[in-house]
């Protein structure tokens, strides 16, 4: 069974940090890209941050600026993000996926296998 369990979420103070692990079980975690997606209230869901399964390079939405980090730990089947100088705005259910992402890091979008998201709560 597929799994991608979600955790980290919670309710920071603007400007704060957060870390939001994602484990990943039952598909070849190494031959994935993986990312970290987000829905706020009453709006689309968007693309936030993707690795690479290898050497390409990382994909990062516009509205990061720089704060988000994505990362992986192949030895333990897991994605973070790390998440610096939170605003409002950030506020949404955060969503690890496998995706689809160019080498270049200029698209990605998720694909087979979502897990179930985490609450990011960043208040003013």
């Amino acid at each position: 069974e597929v799994q991608l369990q979600a955790s980290g979420g919670g309710l920071v103070q603007a400007g704060g940090s957060l870390r939001l692990s994602c484990a990943a079980s039952g598909f070849r975690f190494d031959d994935y890209a993986l990312g970290w997606f987000r829905q706020a209230p009453g709006k689309q869901r968007e693309g936030v941050a993707c690795i690479s399964a290898d050497f390409g390079s990382p994909y990062y939405a516009n509205f990061v600026g720089g704060r988000f980090t994505i990362s992986r730990d192949k030895a333990k089947n897991t994605v973070h993000l790390q998440m610096d100088s939170l605003k409002p705005e950030d506020t949404a259910v955060y969503y690890c996926a496998t995706a689809d992402l160019d080498f270049s890091g200029t698209y990605c979008f998720g694909s087979d296998y979502w897990g179930k998201g985490t609450l990011v709560t960043v208040s003013s």
